[in-house]
């Protein structure tokens, strides 16, 4: 056998992936508050690119619209992906230069002008201390604070009080006045340390309540696993009181600490669509508002203009590709989400009209093949983003339905709402069994079985036969 080094040119096909091309397509999955924030950090990063105005903006759209039309070939190359830029930067200047750009200006001189904002709503631990800092206390603020300081978010203290004493150096007594202070400010239920006893502190919001409540709340793991008649034996009470006083415990708060802010709480969803119902006609807008238009900085014009290739051409030309390729992406991030929107509000008009029941089932692959992409491409067009409908807010993914292997044309949504209908109409002293609820769902042609019933009933939270069951 021959054995040894040689030299052999060989062809082959291989795909590579520029830098360029993976900025596109991370800029296809932002989300419209992350591509906000990706663009902040390219205005730092890049000297050659700048903020335009709506006015430049729109200036600058109808130019290249009259290109377009004076030269078709040229709109049609346009739309093609480039891997080089050869781009007349002192004819792009020119045009920029004969832009009209406006600065907007009140028409009273004297009136004042208020930017919008955002204000975010206190944390747990800020309301409780701005109360407990307009009080007169009998202990130490500190200690008051420290335990402030160690309520979790649901408003619980999960420190013991021997604990809170040792590292505060006072007796068990201190820190459990300490405790009672917490437990008096507003919400109710705050400090608590066992579920128990945050119902319990919360039972002066309801003076009307049943004298039952006190001992009743010492059987909430009874009435959690809708053992009824075991709390009814040890209260000496009718299991149609025991309901009673269930209905009570229900009017509580068990996690009072989660109606105020956490520190990284989203408080708020910025829909990237917006579907429109106007005239019975559903227009789609791509909601790219907080999105920041983007141009190229004339101050470097100068630089192009040198014959001589130095270092510092060479780096505008690189900003330069480099600002000209981010606005190319954005812009295509904007036409490719308009057309999955567009496909998906095609596919999906009987859900917008008529409500889920009328939601088809639906993949990504059909999408693309509509919009001619691969499928890749519409999974990252849709990965975190949200449209906002005449229905509501919903994830993309919404719209991408489950079917039933053997009912075509139904979905799980469809099934799951069926369900809920089915069983908020019940007789609740003779609830519907899974496989009386399977029964009646093979008549509205949804062939499901007992088990798959139940599995989209704890989907829902929606208790067992023998938990909605009322006596």
């Amino acid at each position: 056998m021959r054995m040894g080094y040689d030299l052999r040119l060989e062809q082959t096909q291989k795909l590579i992936m520029t830098p360029e091309l993976r900025q596109a397509i991370t800029i296809l999955q932002f989300s419209a508050l992350e591509l906000s924030s990706f663009v902040d950090e390219q205005l730092q990063e890049n000297p050659l690119l700048e903020v335009v105005d709506g006015n430049a903006a729109n200036a600058n759209d109808a130019n290249d619209a009259k290109e377009k039309e004076t030269d078709p070939v040229k709109s049609e190359e346009s739309t093609e992906p480039e891997t080089t830029w050869d781009m007349d930067w002192e004819e792009y200047f020119q045009r920029q230069e004969d832009r009209v750009t406006r600065e907007y200006e009140p028409d009273d001189p004297d009136k004042k002008r208020f930017e919008p904002f955002v204000a975010a709503a206190p944390t747990l631990q800020e309301h409780l201390l701005e109360q407990l800092h307009v009080q007169k206390l009998s202990i130490p603020v500190e200690q008051v604070e420290y335990i402030i300081g160690n309520l979790d978010d649901n408003g619980y203290l999960e420190i013991p009080l021997e604990e809170i004493a040792r590292d505060e150096g006072i007796s068990e007594l201190s820190a459990q006045k300490a405790l009672s202070v917490v437990q008096m400010l507003d919400p109710l239920g705050v400090g608590a340390r066992t579920l128990e006893e945050c119902l319990r502190l919360q039972l002066p919001l309801i003076p009307d309540a049943p004298s039952q409540m006190p001992e009743f709340l010492k059987h909430l793991e009874d009435l959690a696993t809708g053992r009824l008649q075991k709390i009814a034996a040890k209260m000496k009470i009718t299991i149609t009181e025991v309901q009673t006083l269930a209905d009570w415990v229900r009017k509580l708060d068990p996690k009072p600490g989660l109606r105020f802010s956490g520190m990284s709480d989203v408080r708020y969803i910025v829909p990237d669509v917006v579907v429109e119902d106007i005239d019975g006609e559903f227009i789609i807008l791509v909601n790219d508002i907080t999105v920041p238009r983007l141009g190229i900085n004339q101050a470097y014009r100068s630089a192009l203009s040198q014959d001589k290739e130095n270092d510092t051409r060479k780096f505008v030309e690189q900003k330069l590709n480099a600002a000209a390729w981010l606005i190319r992406s954005i812009e295509q991030r904007r036409t490719t989400l308009y057309k999955v929107a567009n496909a998906l509000v095609n596919r999906q008009e009987g859900f917008l009209r008529k409500g889920i029941r009328y939601l088809h089932p639906l993949t990504l692959k059909d999408i693309a093949d509509e919009i001619g992409v691969h499928e890749s491409t519409v999974s990252r067009a849709t990965a975190n983003k949200y449209i906002q409908t005449p229905r509501g807010i919903y994830e993309f993914k919404f719209f991408f339905a489950s079917g039933i292997k053997n009912e075509p044309g139904v979905t799980t949504e469809g099934i799951k709402q069926a369900l809920k209908d089915l069983i908020a109409g019940e007789n609740p002293k003779a609830p519907y069994s899974d496989q009386k609820l399977s029964e009646l769902l093979k008549a509205k042609e949804m062939e499901i079985s007992r088990r798959t019933v139940a599995k989209y009933r704890d989907e829902l939270g929606i208790p067992s036969t023998a938990l909605r069951k009322r006596y």
